[in-house]
């Protein structure tokens, strides 16, 4: 049988390469029933970030989106991106919660689980294979695919080998970054198409502009399976567009049979709803080539911008790209998808922005380097692990095989809060934030980011505004986004200061605060903090959250002693102590925002 089958990204990959993965349900629902009409082999409707967006950007609860796509999607195969032993989270869970969460998907309407590793450590796949197959669902197993020196045809062959031999019903060629040639696809699927007996799916970006010709490469060699985007949503750091595609094969052997008019009117709702979504528009929409040199996947490099912007760095984009390659080498050539992509990424950032390689390091890098990820495909550079982690044993078997069981404790922990076993695992996934989002769940007070609407016709610009202030010697990033009218007739709009929200009732936007004006700067924000000026006051590098605070006041600490744990870019990364003594005062508390510059706690040095 020659017919090529689809699977669409429109629900999950493409929106997440485009606009931050951020589109809401609510977005979704209304063109559900022409989706269910089109006859795709699979709709991709459901993790990767998806599951972390909505809960720290949507204010979404993701196991009542998956309901009600399922419900929506009576007649097709929902689809979902699994990251093994990682499932959607960014460290190994243990196999019952690996058991646990695979149960509650199937339960919830997951048909296909495409599972992959980062690493390619094919021990990080088999729980969440034995689990899938014991939900009698499809279990698909990826190959991320990838350049280094250490990567070739006869390593991606040896794994398929291994994939099919775990129980997987078919295989995918995950290229997250677009770095796929034409006749390297040739090369490719053609050895798996002779090694392996499976199904083989094609998922690739367009970053490069190479997607549609890997496409047709792949399906001269034996490939009936592609993963392709509505146009709405296609190109640049997303897929090829799935209306193209369905011309280009049509009245072919390998015809699609798919309704062209009918993904055409599709393509048109989606590109109403995206001008939703401006605000989180990737930068990074046409072809850009420099992804075959840094390798960064569609899926990260819309997020990567945005963060980079919240930062106040977004000039510095071009460093940290090259500083990717960099540090990917110095790990061992990891694949880049998550949760390495973030691992080297943030890394990268750091880099960058403390002018030093390697003065900060992630948590997340030093238990890559104890080997708690799993096996590297190459060589670590031996300066950055000792640098890291010193003389810290290297883990050698499964990672998985050192974790005790956790979902008694996560059950225990969240308690009262959880009303389902999935409530439970949203917890386990995102400690943090899964908290908070139960917390403000039970108290009603959920409230999505703002969606800024499109500039009106004939205004130049549009909302939000930012801007930077400087104030008493502490500058101040400012945005400004206007949120339609309060019930009294005012204009509610929202303030962000550094990163932090408010919310101002004013008139119109020319009588908002000037910059010299206090109400600029409300409430307790950095400012309220003092600058660090000697040689005992702790800052930070990167803007970002207090997650957890190590020491207390009185507490004699060492030089280079962890003080600190903040969370940026989705990492961790330990503050430690400039210099030796005792803990006089402490300015942070958890959960506190923490901007670079600030003194966040002091340290005063022991008499000689």
């Amino acid at each position: 049988m020659s017919r090529v089958h689809i699977t669409d990204t429109i629900l999950r990959d493409a929106h997440q390469s485009l606009i931050a993965t951020r589109l809401r349900t609510e977005d979704m629902l209304p063109i559900c029933p022409e989706l269910d009409k089109v006859g795709y082999w699979s709709l991709e409707v459901w993790g990767g970030a998806t599951f972390d967006s909505c809960l720290r950007f949507l204010k979404e609860d993701p196991w009542q989106r998956l309901a009600r796509l399922r419900e929506a999607l009576p007649n097709t195969r929902l689809q979902m991106l699994l990251r093994g032993q990682n499932l959607v989270g960014y460290r190994h869970y243990p196999d019952d919660v690996v058991q646990a969460f695979v149960q509650q998907a199937a339960a919830g309407g997951i048909d296909v689980f495409r599972i992959f590793d980062a690493l390619n450590d094919l021990r990080n796949l088999r729980a969440a294979i034995e689990a899938v197959k014991g939900a009698d669902k499809h279990a698909q197993g990826a190959i991320c695919y990838t350049v280094s020196p250490v990567h070739n045809i006869a390593t991606f062959v040896a794994q398929a080998k291994e994939l099919e031999a775990m129980g997987c019903d078919s295989l995918v060629i995950k290229d997250m970054a677009g770095l796929l040639t034409p006749f390297a696809t040739a090369e490719l699927v053609s050895a798996l198409v002779d090694s392996v007996s499976l199904p083989l799916h094609l998922h690739t970006h367009s970053t490069a502009g190479l997607a549609s010709m890997c496409h047709l490469k792949a399906i001269e060699c034996g490939c009936r399976h592609i993963d392709t985007a509505i146009s709405a949503f296609a190109g640049g750091s997303s897929h090829e567009p799935t209306e193209s595609m369905v011309a280009a094969l049509k009245d072919t052997p390998f015809d699609t049979g798919l309704d062209l008019e009918l993904l055409q009117m599709i393509g048109f709702y989606f590109r109403d709803v995206r001008g939703k979504y401006a605000q989180f528009e990737s930068d990074y929409t046409g072809v850009d080539t420099r992804v075959q040199l840094n390798q960064v996947p569609g899926g990260m490099i819309s997020n990567l911008a945005n963060q980079l912007r919240d930062q106040g760095a977004l000039t510095a984009m071009n460093e940290v790209l090259a500083e990717i390659p960099r540090v990917r080498r110095d790990l061992g050539y990891p694949p880049l998808v998550t949760p390495t992509s973030q691992i080297v990424g943030t890394q990268a950032v750091l880099n960058v922005l403390t002018g030093e390689r390697y003065k900060n390091i992630t948590n997340e890098v030093k238990l890559y380097l104890e080997g708690r990820y799993g096996q590297p495909p190459g060589s670590i550079n031996g300066s950055v692990r000792q640098l890291a982690i010193g003389n810290t044993p290297v883990i050698e078997g499964r990672p998985a095989d050192l974790l005790p069981e956790e979902m008694e404790r996560f059950k225990q922990e969240i308690g009262d809060l959880a009303q389902s076993e999935e409530d439970v695992l949203t917890y386990a996934m995102f400690p943090e934030i899964g908290r908070t989002f139960l917390q403000e769940r039970a108290a009603g007070t959920l409230q999505p980011e703002p969606l800024n609407p499109p500039p009106e016709h004939g205004q130049k610009g549009g909302v939000p505004i930012e801007f930077n202030i400087t104030r008493h010697g502490e500058t101040y990033n400012v945005r400004v986004s206007g949120s339609g009218l309060h019930p009294d007739g005012q204009r509610l709009f929202h303030v962000y200061v550094d990163g932090l929200q408010e919310e101002l009732l004013l008139e119109t936007l020319s009588e908002a605060p000037t910059p010299q004006d206090e109400a600029t700067v409300p409430g307790k924000k950095t400012g309220s903090r003092p600058k660090a000026t000697a040689p005992g006051h702790v800052t930070t590098s990167m803007p970002g959250t207090i997650v957890e605070v190590l020491v207390e006041t009185g507490q004699q600490v060492a030089a280079k002693e962890p003080v600190l744990v903040v969370e940026a870019m989705k990492m961790e990364t330990e503050i430690v102590a400039p210099i030796g003594g005792k803990v006089t005062t402490l300015h942070v508390a958890k959960g506190d925002y923490v901007t670079p510059e600030e003194r966040l706690l002091e340290i005063e040095s022991n008499p000689q």
